[in-house]
């Protein structure tokens, strides 16, 4: 039911709210201090995110359920001249080939039901290569979606990556996390 809600705000005349067409300075200040290299953005969207990391050099792959906003990602790309690849597919279910020095995630696991987590999780950790980092901003509890306390990110990561950074969202409730894969 999750997935046909999300995909039916595509169809909608206006943008969905999640559709910022904004990148973070979160993004900025780290495409501004590391070189550039391969990353992922986990449920992209309209690909705003992943344009912006190959307009700075990096081979960026963008990842989502909805083919209507992936559409709309390829479009974004061309438009903006850059060449990036979009993939129609399932986060908990990664099947694209790594490494990755960077992956991406600004509100898709937060989305997710819990039991979908763990196969994230592994996923995750396998296409990052060690020592890449895992960018993850998350809704709170209390925030618009199930949303995840930093106790979770940290459990659900365990495995495979230690949370090197908080930063705490002002307004509503969420956090940016810096994970790194071990």
């Amino acid at each position: 039911m999750r997935r046909i809600w999300f995909g039916l705000w595509y169809w909608l005349p206006r943008r969905p709210p999640w559709d910022t067409g904004v990148t973070p300075p979160e993004l900025e200040r780290f495409v501004a201090s590391h070189p550039p290299g391969r990353a992922i953005d986990l449920g992209c969207g309209t690909g705003t995110n992943v344009v912006y990391m190959a307009r700075h050099g990096w081979d960026a792959v963008g990842i989502d359920f909805v083919g209507r906003a992936i559409a709309k990602a390829r479009r974004r790309a061309r438009d903006a001249g850059v060449s990036c690849t979009f993939v129609v597919g399932d986060v908990a279910a990664l099947a694209l080939p790594g490494p990755f020095d960077l992956a991406l995630d600004i509100g898709c696991l937060h989305s997710m039901p819990e039991t979908a987590r763990a196969a994230y999780a592994a996923g995750l950790a396998r296409v990052v290569r060690a020592g890449g980092t895992y960018l993850l901003y998350a809704f709170a509890p209390g925030g618009p979606a199930v949303g995840l306390t930093a106790e979770d990110v940290r459990v659900t990561f365990a495995g495979a990556f230690d949370v090197v950074g908080v930063e705490e969202g002002k307004g509503i409730p969420s956090a940016w996390y810096t994970l790194v894969r071990r």
